[in-house]
């Protein structure tokens, strides 16, 4: 779908572009050689690997939407550490909180009065009245799941092709025609997903029907719009027949809002006026600070009493010893009492719809086959027309080209997340925000179609 891309033209641009790099940021340059002698593959986390540039960029600071690097360079920020900082960076109610908190006790495996106010909170946001959290979504979806077999007495789980849930292992699962195989790149599985998950097509009814009659389906595990291979948004009517298959078949529907929490302070869930049986939500619900939670309706809060309340609750397979500490629900009632609102989202929901317009309109100019897509305040562009199921998007899916515009907009002081094309709004940024990237974007694809 990019043939309009002159390859040769591509790797020169890069050339360039990788040169102007090294020499913009020698500071980074020369932590990145340091890095490799204490840290696998020279970074903290191996997805840091994927950023643009031939060695990461090291932040010095983080404030609202810029962040500035060890050279000095500062960038505006649509990565927003990939919705981790939806609320804009180092949020001051957050910080004050976190600097209180710290100072009275961070954690200490007993409940704080800021438990109930965040699920109170997250109940009014989302509509499910019982609440648990965790210290990441992962966690979080990796505990549901347990509580899905626990109740039905049923193997399986059930996750749609080309999802993303974290790296809870039965959902590291994608279709290979009929087959159920591991995700490219997911290492080490714990045992053949084929054997511990079903997959889907995003949008296809039929197939979701003609897998859950097989009746070995727990729950099924879904984002309401897929997020992270692209946005894939549900067709019409798409969302309600999911939920009127799921309860044909007695399986239980749980809904992952981690990144779509994008599209209003209850994500689609009350947005689009979903009925999930449990809910997850992380990354941004505590300004940055680790905290994520699920929730979950009260029939199936009713049969989980029990097994919470017996002496081997602690071994369980839920829980961790800092999960649900001080800190981090302080930190997440600061964010959610002055953030992630209507009027928040009132500000960041226009800008991304000011951004999907400038790159709609620079892809229109040049008649390439791309699509800019958009969920509340993110957006993303993939290389082909509008997907309608992640197979779709993942084949589109061009390293190359990613990489090159990435590192165009890096070296313009635009900071998208390395993985995908997506730019996330917080109400810290602004029109002229927006603006810059469509001038790189446009400059861009000027540089590499002419």
């Amino acid at each position: 779908m990019t043939a309009a891309i002159d390859r040769h033209r591509l790797a020169a641009l890069r050339t360039d572009e990788e040169g102007r790099f090294a020499q913009t940021h020698p500071r980074s340059a020369a932590l990145a050689a340091r890095a490799q002698g204490s840290l696998l593959a020279g970074v903290p986390m191996p997805w840091m690997t994927r950023w643009a540039g031939s060695f990461p960029v090291f932040v010095d600071t983080a404030n609202g939407a810029r962040c500035v690097d060890v050279d000095g360079v500062e960038y505006v920020d649509l990565c927003l550490g990939d919705t981790g900082a939806m609320t804009g960076h180092a949020l001051p109610e957050v910080a004050e909180a976190v600097a209180r908190r710290a100072r009275n006790g961070i954690t200490t495996m007993l409940p704080s009065e800021d438990a109930i106010w965040v699920a109170d909170e997250l109940g009014r946001r989302f509509g499910l009245p019982r609440w648990q959290f965790a210290m990441s979504a992962t966690d979080a979806n990796r505990f549901v799941l347990r509580f899905a077999r626990h109740l039905t007495g049923r193997p399986r789980i059930a996750v749609m092709d080309w999802c993303y849930h974290g790296t809870v292992d039965e959902t590291l699962a994608v279709l290979d025609g009929d087959r159920v195989v591991p995700r490219p790149g997911a290492m080490g599985p714990q045992v053949d997903v084929a054997i511990t998950t079903a997959v889907v097509p995003f949008n296809d009814l039929d197939a979701l029907d003609r897998r859950l009659a097989q009746g070995d389906v727990a729950c099924l595990l879904m984002e309401p719009a897929l997020t992270n291979i692209g946005i894939v948004l549900p067709d019409e009517g798409y969302s309600e027949g999911v939920r009127e298959i799921t309860r044909k078949h007695d399986v239980l529907l749980v809904i992952d809002e981690t990144h779509t929490l994008c599209a209003g302070p209850g994500g689609c869930t009350a947005a689009w006026g979903l009925e999930p049986d449990l809910l997850v939500v992380g990354k941004p619900i505590a300004g940055g600070v680790p905290l994520a939670a699920y929730g979950m309706t009260t029939e199936v809060a009713h049969r989980l009493v029990g097994p919470m309340l017996t002496a081997e609750a602690d071994v369980s397979g839920v829980g961790g010893t800092l999960t649900a500490n001080a800190l981090a629900l302080a930190a997440s009632r600061a964010a959610l009492s002055s953030s992630l609102r209507e009027e928040d989202f009132a500000v960041a929901i226009p800008l991304a719809e000011r951004f999907t317009a400038g790159v709609a309109g620079v892809i229109e100019k040049h008649g390439l086959p791309w699509h800019v897509q958009r969920l509340g305040c993110r957006a993303e562009y993939v290389f082909c027309p509008p997907p309608r199921d992640g197979a779709t998007a993942a084949a589109a899916v061009d390293e190359e080209l990613e990489a090159f515009l990435h590192l165009w907009c890096l070296n313009r002081q635009v900071l998208l997340t390395p993985f995908h094309n997506m730019a996330l709004f917080s109400p810290a940024h602004s029109e002229a925000d927006v603006d810059r990237h469509t001038e790189v974007f446009g400059e861009a694809v000027d540089a590499l179609v002419g």
